[in-house]
Protein backbone atom coordinates (compact mmCIF):
# COMPACT_ATOMS: atom_id res chain seq x y z
CA UNK A 1 0.00 0.00 0.00
CA UNK A 2 1.33 3.44 -0.92
CA UNK A 3 1.92 6.23 1.57
CA UNK A 4 -0.08 8.55 -0.71
CA UNK A 5 -3.15 6.30 -0.37
CA UNK A 6 -3.20 6.56 3.41
CA UNK A 7 -2.32 10.25 3.41
CA UNK A 8 -5.39 10.84 1.25
CA UNK A 9 -7.54 8.81 3.64
CA UNK A 10 -6.10 10.76 6.56
CA UNK A 11 -7.07 14.06 4.91
CA UNK A 12 -10.54 12.70 4.16
CA UNK A 13 -11.11 11.70 7.78
CA UNK A 14 -9.83 15.07 8.99
CA UNK A 15 -13.12 16.59 7.79
CA UNK A 16 -15.40 13.52 7.33
CA UNK A 17 -14.30 11.29 10.20
CA UNK A 18 -16.18 10.60 13.42
CA UNK A 19 -13.40 11.29 15.91
CA UNK A 20 -13.71 7.65 16.96
CA UNK A 21 -12.18 4.43 15.78
CA UNK A 22 -14.07 3.48 12.64
CA UNK A 23 -14.11 0.71 10.06
CA UNK A 24 -13.45 1.75 6.45
CA UNK A 25 -14.46 -0.15 3.32
CA UNK A 26 -12.85 0.88 0.02
CA UNK A 27 -15.57 0.14 -2.53
CA UNK A 28 -13.27 0.66 -5.52
CA UNK A 29 -10.93 -2.02 -4.19
CA UNK A 30 -13.86 -4.33 -3.49
CA UNK A 31 -14.92 -3.87 -7.13
CA UNK A 32 -11.41 -4.86 -8.27
CA UNK A 33 -11.63 -8.01 -6.17
CA UNK A 34 -15.08 -8.84 -7.50
CA UNK A 35 -13.71 -8.54 -11.05
CA UNK A 36 -10.82 -10.87 -10.15
CA UNK A 37 -13.24 -13.38 -8.67
CA UNK A 38 -15.44 -13.39 -11.76
CA UNK A 39 -12.37 -13.86 -13.96
CA UNK A 40 -11.25 -16.92 -11.97
CA UNK A 41 -14.61 -18.67 -11.73
CA UNK A 42 -15.33 -21.82 -13.67
CA UNK A 43 -18.47 -21.52 -15.80
CA UNK A 44 -19.94 -24.68 -14.21
CA UNK A 45 -19.62 -23.37 -10.66
CA UNK A 46 -22.02 -21.15 -8.74
CA UNK A 47 -20.61 -18.76 -6.17
CA UNK A 48 -21.77 -18.97 -2.55
CA UNK A 49 -21.22 -15.83 -0.48
CA UNK A 50 -19.80 -16.41 3.02
CA UNK A 51 -21.83 -14.22 5.36
CA UNK A 52 -19.56 -14.24 8.43
CA UNK A 53 -16.75 -12.52 6.52
CA UNK A 54 -19.01 -9.82 5.04
CA UNK A 55 -21.47 -9.28 7.88
CA UNK A 56 -23.35 -6.18 6.76
CA UNK A 57 -26.77 -6.14 5.08
CA UNK A 58 -25.87 -3.46 2.52
CA UNK A 59 -22.49 -5.05 1.81
CA UNK A 60 -24.06 -8.45 1.20
CA UNK A 61 -26.73 -6.91 -1.03
CA UNK A 62 -24.06 -5.10 -3.04
CA UNK A 63 -21.94 -8.24 -3.50
CA UNK A 64 -24.97 -10.42 -4.28
CA UNK A 65 -26.00 -7.99 -7.01
CA UNK A 66 -22.48 -7.75 -8.46
CA UNK A 67 -22.10 -11.54 -8.55
CA UNK A 68 -25.71 -12.26 -9.55
CA UNK A 69 -25.86 -14.77 -6.70
CA UNK A 70 -28.33 -15.42 -3.92
CA UNK A 71 -26.47 -18.38 -2.50
CA UNK A 72 -25.15 -17.86 1.01
CA UNK A 73 -23.12 -19.78 3.57
CA UNK A 74 -24.10 -19.00 7.16
CA UNK A 75 -22.06 -19.88 10.25
CA UNK A 76 -23.87 -17.97 13.00
CA UNK A 77 -27.51 -18.63 13.84
CA UNK A 78 -28.59 -14.95 14.16
CA UNK A 79 -27.18 -14.38 10.66
CA UNK A 80 -29.61 -17.01 9.38
CA UNK A 81 -32.53 -14.79 10.36
CA UNK A 82 -30.89 -11.73 8.77
CA UNK A 83 -30.34 -13.53 5.46
CA UNK A 84 -33.86 -14.94 5.36
CA UNK A 85 -35.24 -11.42 5.78
CA UNK A 86 -32.87 -9.81 3.26
CA UNK A 87 -33.06 -12.56 0.64
CA UNK A 88 -36.39 -14.45 0.96
CA UNK A 89 -35.51 -16.57 -2.09
CA UNK A 90 -31.88 -17.07 -1.08
CA UNK A 91 -30.36 -20.55 -0.92
CA UNK A 92 -28.70 -20.94 2.49
CA UNK A 93 -26.11 -23.57 3.37
CA UNK A 94 -25.02 -23.83 6.99
CA UNK A 95 -21.23 -23.72 7.16
CA UNK A 96 -21.04 -25.73 10.36
CA UNK A 97 -23.36 -28.24 12.04
CA UNK A 98 -25.79 -26.57 14.41
CA UNK A 99 -26.56 -28.14 17.80
CA UNK A 100 -30.08 -29.55 17.88
CA UNK A 101 -30.88 -27.07 20.66
CA UNK A 102 -30.57 -24.23 18.12
CA UNK A 103 -33.27 -25.84 15.97
CA UNK A 104 -35.47 -26.47 19.00
CA UNK A 105 -35.50 -22.73 19.67
CA UNK A 106 -36.10 -21.71 16.05
CA UNK A 107 -39.32 -20.26 14.70
CA UNK A 108 -41.59 -21.82 12.09
CA UNK A 109 -40.29 -19.59 9.30
CA UNK A 110 -36.81 -21.09 9.62
CA UNK A 111 -37.88 -24.67 10.24
CA UNK A 112 -40.43 -24.63 7.45
CA UNK A 113 -38.05 -23.21 4.85
CA UNK A 114 -36.99 -25.42 1.97
CA UNK A 115 -34.23 -22.92 1.13
CA UNK A 116 -32.03 -23.97 4.06
CA UNK A 117 -29.50 -26.80 3.90
CA UNK A 118 -28.63 -28.06 7.38
CA UNK A 119 -25.06 -29.34 7.64
CA UNK A 120 -24.69 -32.84 9.09
CA UNK A 121 -21.30 -34.18 10.19
CA UNK A 122 -22.17 -37.55 11.74
CA UNK A 123 -24.78 -40.29 11.95
CA UNK A 124 -25.42 -39.29 15.56
CA UNK A 125 -26.33 -35.73 14.56
CA UNK A 126 -28.42 -36.98 11.65
CA UNK A 127 -30.45 -39.08 14.09
CA UNK A 128 -30.98 -36.01 16.28
CA UNK A 129 -32.28 -34.06 13.29
CA UNK A 130 -34.49 -36.98 12.23
CA UNK A 131 -36.15 -37.27 15.64
CA UNK A 132 -36.65 -33.52 15.73
CA UNK A 133 -38.22 -33.49 12.24
CA UNK A 134 -40.53 -36.35 13.23
CA UNK A 135 -41.61 -34.52 16.38
CA UNK A 136 -42.45 -31.38 14.36
CA UNK A 137 -43.78 -33.25 11.31
CA UNK A 138 -41.48 -31.34 8.95
CA UNK A 139 -38.90 -32.24 6.32
CA UNK A 140 -35.33 -30.96 6.72
CA UNK A 141 -32.93 -30.62 3.80
CA UNK A 142 -29.56 -31.98 4.92
CA UNK A 143 -26.12 -31.50 3.42
CA UNK A 144 -23.45 -34.01 4.47
CA UNK A 145 -20.07 -32.66 5.51
CA UNK A 146 -17.29 -34.88 4.14
CA UNK A 147 -13.66 -34.95 5.24
CA UNK A 148 -11.54 -34.54 2.11
CA UNK A 149 -8.26 -33.89 3.91
CA UNK A 150 -8.73 -31.03 6.37
CA UNK A 151 -9.55 -33.48 9.20
CA UNK A 152 -11.90 -31.08 10.99
CA UNK A 153 -14.69 -33.60 11.35
CA UNK A 154 -17.37 -34.78 8.98
CA UNK A 155 -17.84 -38.16 7.32
CA UNK A 156 -14.42 -39.69 6.79
CA UNK A 157 -15.16 -43.29 5.80
CA UNK A 158 -17.56 -45.23 3.64
CA UNK A 159 -19.23 -47.08 6.50
CA UNK A 160 -20.57 -44.05 8.38
CA UNK A 161 -21.36 -42.22 5.13
CA UNK A 162 -23.45 -45.13 3.83
CA UNK A 163 -25.31 -45.36 7.16
CA UNK A 164 -26.25 -41.71 6.77
CA UNK A 165 -27.44 -42.24 3.19
CA UNK A 166 -29.54 -45.23 4.21
CA UNK A 167 -31.06 -43.29 7.09
CA UNK A 168 -32.03 -40.45 4.76
CA UNK A 169 -33.55 -42.83 2.21
CA UNK A 170 -35.52 -44.70 4.86
CA UNK A 171 -37.00 -41.47 6.23
CA UNK A 172 -37.84 -39.51 3.10
CA UNK A 173 -40.84 -37.67 4.64
CA UNK A 174 -38.51 -36.08 7.20
CA UNK A 175 -35.05 -35.89 5.60
CA UNK A 176 -33.99 -34.90 2.11
CA UNK A 177 -30.41 -34.98 0.86
CA UNK A 178 -29.48 -31.57 -0.59
CA UNK A 179 -25.79 -32.19 -1.26
CA UNK A 180 -22.27 -32.50 0.09
CA UNK A 181 -19.81 -30.02 1.57
CA UNK A 182 -16.06 -30.69 1.40
CA UNK A 183 -13.88 -27.87 2.72
CA UNK A 184 -10.30 -27.72 1.44
CA UNK A 185 -8.82 -24.66 3.19
CA UNK A 186 -5.62 -26.54 4.00
CA UNK A 187 -4.68 -26.82 0.32
CA UNK A 188 -3.19 -23.31 0.11
CA UNK A 189 -2.04 -23.02 3.72
CA UNK A 190 0.29 -25.99 4.08
CA UNK A 191 3.97 -24.95 4.12
CA UNK A 192 5.53 -24.70 0.70
CA UNK A 193 7.58 -26.00 -1.08
CA UNK A 194 7.09 -29.22 0.90
CA UNK A 195 3.42 -29.29 -0.03
CA UNK A 196 2.43 -28.20 -3.52
CA UNK A 197 -1.14 -26.81 -3.57
CA UNK A 198 -1.93 -28.36 -6.97
CA UNK A 199 -0.98 -31.85 -5.77
CA UNK A 200 -2.81 -31.54 -2.44
CA UNK A 201 -5.84 -30.19 -4.32
CA UNK A 202 -5.93 -33.25 -6.57
CA UNK A 203 -5.94 -35.48 -3.50
CA UNK A 204 -8.92 -33.60 -2.07
CA UNK A 205 -10.72 -33.96 -5.39
CA UNK A 206 -10.12 -37.70 -5.40
CA UNK A 207 -11.59 -37.92 -1.89
CA UNK A 208 -14.61 -35.90 -2.97
CA UNK A 209 -15.06 -38.15 -6.01
CA UNK A 210 -14.97 -41.21 -3.73
CA UNK A 211 -17.98 -39.94 -1.78
CA UNK A 212 -19.78 -39.07 -5.00
CA UNK A 213 -19.32 -42.64 -6.21
CA UNK A 214 -20.83 -43.88 -2.95
CA UNK A 215 -23.81 -41.60 -3.56
CA UNK A 216 -24.31 -43.14 -6.99
CA UNK A 217 -25.07 -46.50 -5.39
CA UNK A 218 -28.06 -45.13 -3.50
CA UNK A 219 -29.45 -42.26 -5.56
CA UNK A 220 -30.51 -42.05 -9.18
CA UNK A 221 -28.74 -39.91 -11.75
CA UNK A 222 -31.73 -37.55 -11.80
CA UNK A 223 -31.54 -37.13 -8.02
CA UNK A 224 -27.78 -36.51 -8.12
CA UNK A 225 -28.08 -33.88 -10.86
CA UNK A 226 -29.68 -31.30 -8.56
CA UNK A 227 -27.37 -31.76 -5.56
CA UNK A 228 -25.31 -28.89 -4.17
CA UNK A 229 -21.67 -30.05 -4.24
CA UNK A 230 -20.01 -27.34 -2.21
CA UNK A 231 -16.30 -26.82 -1.80
CA UNK A 232 -13.46 -24.31 -1.76
CA UNK A 233 -13.15 -21.14 0.30
CA UNK A 234 -11.26 -17.89 -0.14
CA UNK A 235 -7.87 -19.59 0.07
CA UNK A 236 -8.56 -22.30 -2.50
CA UNK A 237 -11.34 -21.36 -4.93
CA UNK A 238 -8.82 -20.45 -7.65
CA UNK A 239 -7.63 -24.05 -7.87
CA UNK A 240 -11.12 -25.12 -8.90
CA UNK A 241 -11.15 -23.01 -12.07
CA UNK A 242 -9.40 -25.60 -14.27
CA UNK A 243 -11.54 -28.54 -13.23
CA UNK A 244 -13.48 -29.60 -10.15
CA UNK A 245 -16.09 -32.10 -9.03
CA UNK A 246 -17.84 -29.25 -7.20
CA UNK A 247 -20.60 -27.09 -8.63
CA UNK A 248 -20.84 -24.63 -5.73
CA UNK A 249 -17.86 -22.62 -4.39
CA UNK A 250 -17.77 -20.58 -1.18
CA UNK A 251 -15.93 -17.24 -1.09
CA UNK A 252 -15.95 -14.43 1.46
CA UNK A 253 -12.74 -13.04 2.92
CA UNK A 254 -10.95 -12.84 -0.44
CA UNK A 255 -13.21 -9.94 -1.39
CA UNK A 256 -11.79 -7.80 1.44
CA UNK A 257 -8.44 -9.60 1.78
CA UNK A 258 -7.58 -9.22 5.46
CA UNK A 259 -4.05 -9.98 6.63
CA UNK A 260 -4.58 -13.72 7.20
CA UNK A 261 -5.37 -14.03 3.50
CA UNK A 262 -2.10 -12.60 2.26
CA UNK A 263 -1.52 -15.78 0.26
CA UNK A 264 0.11 -16.51 -3.07
CA UNK A 265 -3.26 -17.83 -4.27
CA UNK A 266 -4.74 -14.35 -3.73
CA UNK A 267 -1.87 -12.20 -5.03
CA UNK A 268 -4.18 -10.60 -7.62
CA UNK A 269 -6.55 -9.41 -4.87
CA UNK A 270 -6.06 -6.25 -2.80
CA UNK A 271 -6.90 -5.25 0.79
CA UNK A 272 -10.17 -3.31 0.96
CA UNK A 273 -10.86 -2.82 4.67
CA UNK A 274 -9.10 -0.78 7.37
CA UNK A 275 -9.55 0.22 10.96
CA UNK A 276 -8.91 3.96 11.28
CA UNK A 277 -8.07 5.03 14.84
CA UNK A 278 -7.54 8.70 15.77
CA UNK A 279 -4.44 9.72 17.67
CA UNK A 280 -5.40 11.01 21.13
CA UNK A 281 -1.96 11.81 22.53
CA UNK A 282 1.56 12.17 21.17
CA UNK A 283 4.27 11.12 23.64
CA UNK A 284 7.68 12.66 22.85
CA UNK A 285 9.55 10.30 25.18
CA UNK A 286 8.28 6.87 26.23
CA UNK A 287 8.24 6.26 29.99
CA UNK A 288 7.22 3.10 31.82
CA UNK A 289 5.38 3.36 35.16
CA UNK A 290 7.55 3.07 38.28
CA UNK A 291 10.76 2.34 36.39
CA UNK A 292 12.54 5.71 36.21
CA UNK A 293 15.95 4.09 35.87
CA UNK A 294 14.90 2.71 32.50
CA UNK A 295 14.04 6.15 31.15
CA UNK A 296 17.45 6.46 29.50
CA UNK A 297 16.73 3.35 27.44
CA UNK A 298 13.63 4.95 25.93
CA UNK A 299 14.82 8.54 25.49
CA UNK A 300 14.83 8.12 21.71
CA UNK A 301 11.47 6.36 21.58
CA UNK A 302 8.35 8.29 20.61
CA UNK A 303 4.80 6.99 20.81
CA UNK A 304 1.12 7.79 20.48
CA UNK A 305 -1.99 6.70 22.28
CA UNK A 306 -4.92 5.92 19.99
CA UNK A 307 -8.67 5.69 20.38
CA UNK A 308 -9.25 1.99 21.12
CA UNK A 309 -6.77 -0.72 20.25
CA UNK A 310 -5.80 -4.35 20.79
CA UNK A 311 -7.48 -5.31 17.52
CA UNK A 312 -6.36 -8.40 15.67
CA UNK A 313 -4.42 -6.83 12.85
CA UNK A 314 -1.30 -4.95 11.83
CA UNK A 315 -0.60 -1.23 11.71
CA UNK A 316 -0.07 -0.26 8.06
CA UNK A 317 0.24 3.52 8.36
CA UNK A 318 2.31 5.29 9.46
CA UNK A 319 4.75 2.63 8.30
CA UNK A 320 6.65 0.99 11.14
CA UNK A 321 4.13 1.84 13.86
CA UNK A 322 3.60 -1.07 16.27
CA UNK A 323 2.35 -1.83 19.80
CA UNK A 324 5.01 -1.14 22.42
CA UNK A 325 6.57 -4.41 23.54
CA UNK A 326 6.87 -3.47 27.23
CA UNK A 327 4.07 -1.00 27.92
CA UNK A 328 1.37 -3.58 27.24
CA UNK A 329 -1.79 -3.77 25.12
CA UNK A 330 -5.03 -1.90 25.69
CA UNK A 331 -8.43 -1.95 23.99
CA UNK A 332 -9.20 1.48 25.45
CA UNK A 333 -6.12 3.61 24.67
CA UNK A 334 -3.32 1.61 23.13
CA UNK A 335 0.25 2.86 23.05
CA UNK A 336 1.86 2.54 19.64
CA UNK A 337 5.58 3.03 19.24
CA UNK A 338 6.60 5.32 16.38
CA UNK A 339 9.54 4.76 14.06
CA UNK A 340 12.31 7.33 14.10
CA UNK A 341 11.41 10.45 12.17
CA UNK A 342 7.68 9.73 12.06
CA UNK A 343 5.69 12.94 11.92
CA UNK A 344 2.23 12.48 13.40
CA UNK A 345 -0.06 14.83 15.30
CA UNK A 346 -3.07 14.48 17.54
CA UNK A 347 -6.27 13.92 15.51
CA UNK A 348 -4.31 12.22 12.73
CA UNK A 349 -5.35 8.64 12.05
CA UNK A 350 -3.49 5.35 12.35
CA UNK A 351 -4.61 2.70 9.84
CA UNK A 352 -4.72 -0.96 10.82
CA UNK A 353 -5.30 -3.89 8.48
CA UNK A 354 -7.51 -6.50 10.19
CA UNK A 355 -6.30 -10.09 10.42
CA UNK A 356 -9.82 -11.43 9.79
CA UNK A 357 -12.88 -9.46 8.78
CA UNK A 358 -15.27 -11.85 10.55
CA UNK A 359 -13.72 -10.89 13.90
CA UNK A 360 -13.57 -7.16 13.25
CA UNK A 361 -16.83 -6.26 11.50
CA UNK A 362 -19.00 -7.29 14.45
CA UNK A 363 -16.98 -4.97 16.72
CA UNK A 364 -18.16 -1.90 14.80
CA UNK A 365 -21.74 -0.72 14.39
CA UNK A 366 -21.05 0.81 10.99
CA UNK A 367 -18.96 0.49 7.86
CA UNK A 368 -17.79 3.82 6.47
CA UNK A 369 -17.73 3.25 2.73
CA UNK A 370 -15.21 5.06 0.54
CA UNK A 371 -15.65 5.57 -3.21
CA UNK A 372 -13.19 7.64 -5.29
CA UNK A 373 -11.49 8.53 -1.99
CA UNK A 374 -14.63 10.27 -0.75
CA UNK A 375 -17.17 9.19 1.85
CA UNK A 376 -19.82 7.35 -0.17
CA UNK A 377 -22.13 5.76 2.41
CA UNK A 378 -22.45 4.44 5.94
CA UNK A 379 -23.66 0.84 6.20
CA UNK A 380 -24.84 -0.93 9.34
CA UNK A 381 -23.24 -4.22 10.37
CA UNK A 382 -24.52 -7.39 12.03
CA UNK A 383 -23.51 -6.85 15.65
CA UNK A 384 -23.78 -10.52 16.67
Amino acid sequence: MSVAYFETLNRLLAHAGTGQAQLLLDLDRLDENLAQLRAQLSAKCKIRIVVKSLASAALLQYIAQQLSSQRFMVFHFPHLQHIQTLFPQGDILLGKPMPIQALQQSDHQILGSQNIQWLIDSVERLNQYLHFAQSRQIQLRVNLEIDIGLHRGGFADESSFVKALQLIQANAPYLKLSGLMGYDAHVSKLPQPWFKPEIVFQRTQQRYQFFLQCLGKYFSEAELKDLCLNGAGSASFGLHQHGTVCNDLAVGSALLKPLDFELSALKAFCPAMWIAAPVLKVIPIVQLPEIPLWARLFRNQHAVFIYGGYWRGKCEYPEGVKPHALYGRSSNQEMLQLPKGCQIQIDDYVFIRPSQTEVIISQFAQLHVIRDMKLYAVWSTFRE
